[in-house]
């Protein structure tokens, strides 16, 4: 089962793919969709959406998880996130594939098992669970690896029945 875990944001989109086959996961890729700050909100929004239909189509995932939105304090901020998410969200519904969100309390819980946990602990459980030489970066990356870990214990079994695999 190949799943694409996704960090919304609206300058940096995190990415990371694993496959993962009967509890055991294997990083396949991860990076980063960057969108530059002197571009309009909506050239910005169509180069995250492009950036998303180019990932399903190199990875061809079974399943995307997404990162939950979680309070800002700048609600400008939280806004434009949110505008990033949907258009994540609408490239991946167009894909036809199931969608999953998880808090960052449920990555963190699942990666570290501790839902309070930091994010350097977060980054250096990823490593270890996927084997990776170094910490995975930038954050983003690491972060959306995480999320897709968290798929696999919670979605995995489901989503292997569901297209048969073994």
């Amino acid at each position: 089962m190949r799943i694409l875990g996704i960090d919304p944001g609206l300058a940096t989109v995190g990415y990371g793919v694993i496959d993962s086959v009967r509890g055991r996961m294997k990083a396949v890729d991860y990076g980063v969709i960057e969108t530059p700050a002197g571009l309009t909100l909506p050239v910005r929004l169509e180069e995250i959406y492009q950036g998303m239909k180019e990932l399903l189509a190199a990875f061809s995932p079974h399943a995307v998880a997404f990162e939950e939105l979680f309070f800002y304090n700048n609600v400008t901020t939280a806004i434009a996130v949110g505008q990033a998410r949907g258009v994540l969200l609408l490239a991946a519904q167009e894909a036809g594939l199931p969608l999953y969100e998880f808090t960052p309390m449920q990555v963190k819980q699942a990666t570290v098992g501790y839902g309070h946990s930091e994010k350097r602990q977060v980054q250096k459980m990823v490593q270890i669970l996927l084997n990776l030489p170094g910490l995975p970066k930038p954050d983003d990356a690491a972060d959306a690896l995480g999320i897709a870990i968290t798929c696999a214990g919670a979605m995995g079994p489901m989503i292997d029945e569901q297209y048969g695999i073994r």
